[in-house]
This record gives structure tokens, C-alpha cells and sequence, in this order.
């Protein structure tokens, strides 16, 4: 059989694409606690469980997993590129290869678009946390904790173009409502401002990084200088609402529950595909699911 020179091998391309997955970047990651999945379907019984430190007094005090359950099935997700043997044989610009490496940057960036959507949804209905609550609540309740909101508002003259005076204001009353949580034993669910990032939207990413990183903001020196990362995901559109998230716990605001990781397959020269209708597949297939951690990690800003 023929080999084609175009340098489209399945090989070389398995090569590229891992390659190009590898370099770009992401921030799922940085914002979930990943859990290796064994089955179809894992269940958090486990989240918000530790007690406190006690005396040791007449011994042990062994505390059980908490009522509230938390099943996460995993998801499987693909894509699929159709290729003409034709193209391949007159490709001389290596554009089959950059459509490939298009791929591996949308499987490399998946994890990030499912975690947008999380925010986005984690107002709606139906869109929990382990307390049976949507993520983004007024209501949280669990154990001795009191009911607790993750949910703030802030004033600005422009909702949908806070200045940077605007957030910098906002990131501290958020900051102070994510440090005022406390957990299922009435405990401090939080013990440091650290490893902070403000998740915004395109529009605002230029204001929230000089209201974090200026040295002044309005008239006054910035207190608040270097407390936070800024990320910007491209998917969310509703331009007054950012989230701030933080992320050095042991268990971040997301979970990444990995059941089998991204791999590349195709059928090529050698497929029914390519011998019958001269068409080459080349797609890439995973089982995965991302899904919400602790709230107490996570609060939404919506600017008014």
C-alpha cells in the first residue's frame, strides 16, 4: 500500500495532538479537587465530615459520614473529525494537521467550559451542592452552621462596567462573606485569605486585573494588592456577575471526577472507513465528569 507524504500518519498525529493538548492552557485544574473514578457513579457522603479538635478526655469520639449524599454519575464525551482521503493526498500546507490541532485545544480547554457552565447554573434550581441546595444560594444550611449566602450584590454606576474602585470594593466584601463561612460543626470553614482567584467574564478582565494588581486604585493605595489571580473564561456573557473562588483547599469549589482520560483514535488507510468510502476518522474520546465541591470556597458577585 501507498504511503501518503503528507506526513498524516496515525502516529505522527497521535504525537501532535497530545503535544498540542499538553501546551495549551487551562485552569480546571487550579479549581477542582480531582477524584478518580472507579465505577459509574461515585457518591460524596465525605464532604464537609471533619470534626474539630477535642480534649482527649475519656478517649476517642468517633464521628460517622454525615445524612446528606452526593452522587456524581460520570459523563462520556467525544468528537469526531471526517477527513477525505482527497484532501490528505492534496494537502500540501498541513491544514488536516492544524484541524487536529484545533481538537486537541477544544479537548485541552473541555474541563474549563464545563466549569464555566457550573457558574453560570449554580444559581438555577436543580444545580446543587452536597446540601441539597443550588451551589449559589442564600440559603445554606448544614449541621450547626447556620444559614449562610454565597450569593452578593455590589453597587456600581455602571453595572455592566464596574470600575476598578467598583471591584476592588466588591472583592473585599466578598473576601470578608467567604471568611465569615463556617462548616457543618459551626467551625471557621475557612483560616486565610490564600490561594484566592476571581473568575470574570472577557469584559471585565482588564478592570478586576488593575483593581488587584495596581499599586493605587482611585486615590488610595490598594490593600488588596496581589490577594487574588484574575482568569477570564470566554463563556460567560453576562457581563456584571464574576466569581471568586478559592483554590488551596483540600477540596476546591469543583470536583473533577476522572473516570477514563482524553484519547485519540482514528481509522485511516487500513478502516473499512478508508477502503470503502475513502473517508478518515480521527476523534477523541473520554469519560469524565465536572461537578460542584464546597461553597463555602465559592461566592458570586452580581454588580447592580
Amino acid at each position: 500500500m501507498a504511503v501518503i507524504s503528507t506526513g498524516l500518519l496515525t502516529k505522527g498525529v497521535r504525537s501532535d495532538f497530545f503535544n498540542r493538548m499538553e501546551a495549551t492552557p487551562n485552569h480546571f485544574r487550579d479549581l477542582s479537587t480531582r477524584i478518580v473514578s472507579t465505577t459509574d457513579q461515585e457518591n460524596y457522603r465525605w464532604l464537609g465530615t471533619v470534626p474539630k479538635i477535642r480534649e482527649w478526655g475519656t478517649g476517642r469520639l468517633a464521628q460517622g459520614l454525615r445524612s446528606e449524599s452526593y452522587s456524581v454519575e460520570n459523563l462520556k464525551y467525544e468528537a469526531t473529525i471526517e477527513v477525505d482521503r482527497d484532501e490528505i493526498s492534496d494537502d500540501q500546507t498541513g491544514q488536516i494537521r492544524l484541524r487536529v490541532g484545533e481538537l486537541a485545544q477544544r479537548a485541552a480547554t473541555h474541563k474549563d467550559f464545563l466549569i464555566s457552565h457550573l457558574l453560570i447554573d449554580g444559581e438555577t434550581s436543580g444545580n446543587n451542592s452536597y446540601d441539597g441546595v443550588s451551589f449559589f444560594n442564600a440559603a445554606h444550611e448544614s449541621g450547626a452552621s447556620g444559614q449562610q449566602s454565597n450569593l452578593l450584590t455590589f453597587d456600581a454606576v455602571d453595572s455592566d462596567a464596574p470600575t476598578a474602585e467598583e471591584f476592588k470594593a466588591a472583592l473585599a466584601e466578598a473576601i470578608a462573606q467567604m471568611l465569615a463561612f463556617k462548616d457543618d460543626q459551626g467551625e471557621p470553614a475557612l483560616f486565610s485569605a490564600s490561594g484566592m482567584v476571581c473568575v470574570v467574564p472577557p469584559t471585565m478582565l482588564f478592570t478586576a486585573s488593575e483593581a488587584i494588581n495596581a499599586t493605587v486604585v482611585g486615590n488610595d493605595t490598594n490593600i488588596l494588592k496581589g490577594i487574588a489571580r484574575v482568569i477570564s473564561f470566554p463563556w460567560l456573557t453576562d457581563k456584571s456577575k464574576w466569581y471568586l473562588l478559592k483554590t488551596d483547599g483540600v477540596v476546591r469549589p469543583f470536583i473533577f471526577q476522572d473516570r477514563e482520560p482524553i484519547e485519540l483514535n482514528a481509522l485511516t488507510e487500513d478502516s473499512d472507513e478508508g477502503f470503502l468510502r475513502e473517508k478518515f476518522l480521527f476523534g477523541v474520546r473520554a469519560r469524565y465528569r465536572m461537578a460542584y465541591g464546597y461553597w463555602q470556597f465559592a461566592v458570586r458577585t452580581d454588580f447592580n
